[in-house]
């Protein structure tokens, strides 16, 4: 599947962002390419998941399973908010994060929004086995590919640039995320 990007990362328009948050389907490489673009902009990296784990005192499958997703989502919510009130830093969202309008309205406001744009084969191998993962290991290939369609269009109406990031190193994401920043924003 070739996937084509939007017009709007060829005419870039200046904006004005305090952070840098990395969005996209699980497996895209957000936990893997948002420490490297971290490093080289100078900045530091927050894994917004980690956080919600933080807050709960619990690890997400426990959160899901003792509280449902409901719950792990205001959790969410609620550490996004918290992250997104310093500058300087570049977060990874979890996957579901754009399935909140208030969550997508506070990322575009307070940081440049990068989607990591995968195809659902690529998502597919790179999550198989991942048990780990409450969404995947409920319903296997199936529903990796349901919720892929489900956000595929949300996912690009809440990010500001898209990147490409399968089939290149995390080093060469990376650094085509480092250059968004740096051509975006007026920082």
């Amino acid at each position: 599947m070739r996937l084509g990007l939007p017009e709007r990362n060829l005419t870039r328009s200046k904006v004005l962002a305090e952070n840098l948050s990395l969005i996209g389907f699980m497996g895209s490489g957000k936990s893997t390419v948002g420490p490297l673009v971290a490093l080289s902009l100078g900045m530091t990296f927050i894994e917004l998941d980690m956080e919600v784990e933080r807050m709960a005192g619990s690890k997400i499958p426990d959160i899901f399973e003792k509280h449902g997703e409901p719950f792990f989502r205001r959790l969410e919510a609620r550490a996004l908010g918290r992250a997104l009130r310093g500058r300087g830093r570049v977060l990874s969202c979890g996957g579901g994060v754009i399935l909140s309008r208030t969550n997508v309205n506070l990322l575009r406001r307070k940081s440049l929004v990068i989607l990591l744009r995968i195809s659902p084969e690529t998502a597919l191998s790179r999550l198989e086995g991942c048990l780990e993962r409450p969404l995947v290991a409920e319903g296997g290939r199936e529903r990796i590919i349901r919720l892929y369609r489900e956000r595929e269009d949300l996912y690009l109406e809440a990010a500001h640039h898209v990147v490409l990031a399968e089939g290149r190193s995390p080093s060469e994401v990376a650094g085509e995320i480092a250059s968004a920043w740096k051509g975006y924003c007026w920082n």
